[in-house]
């Protein structure tokens, strides 16, 4: 599997040698020394996906690879585990994106629904297409999302980690138009 972001230098997360402690924030690390308390301690890569959501958040909405570093280190994996797991899941983002995240589902069920008909709507009012960021940095629109799970709701999208079910082009721009 491609990575979404290819490394300039497959070796480059191996010459990060920031510490973790300096890297990371101390709310970060308070974070994720919490979920740890939730699995075994030989389980640390259990919490992996969490620590990765902590600091993107805390990064402004993606992963650096020091970020990645920093947490393979923290979590005592190697730093290629993380780095697949952060190039693996569509919730990671591996380079900048604006400050809200839209990302509409396009799996059957939804595209079904008429989803199509939302992406369409969105790139059109936005004057972007999946996987671009407004020139403003205001709303990033996600390339793909698969399935958010609410296929009784679709078609639907998901907004900063907010779900909207039963959308027409209306409610939309009502939630687009809210964002600041």
């Amino acid at each position: 599997m491609t990575a979404k972001t290819p490394m300039a230098n497959s070796a480059a997360m191996d010459t990060i040698e920031t510490p973790a402690e300096i890297v990371l924030s101390a709310h970060s690390r308070e974070a994720i020394d919490e979920l740890l308390t939730h699995f075994p301690p030989e389980q640390k890569k259990s919490a992996l996906l969490g620590a990765l959501n902590i600091v993107q958040h805390e990064n402004n909405g993606f992963l650096t690879e020091t970020l990645m570093v920093a947490v393979a280190d923290y979590l005592n994996l190697a730093k290629i585990e993380v780095y697949e797991v952060a190039s693996f899941y569509s919730m990671y983002e591996l380079k900048p994106v604006a400050r809200h995240n839209v990302a509409i589902c396009t799996n059957v069920c939804c595209m079904l629904m008429g989803s199509q008909r939302i992406v369409d709507h969105v790139e059109n009012k936005l004057g972007i297409k999946l996987g671009e960021s407004t020139a403003d940095g205001r709303i990033y629109l996600k390339k793909e999302e698969e399935c958010l799970a609410a296929c009784a709701g679709g078609p639907m999208m998901q907004v900063n980690h907010v779900y909207y079910e039963n959308l027409t082009p209306e409610k939309v721009d009502e939630i687009l138009d809210s964002l600041e």
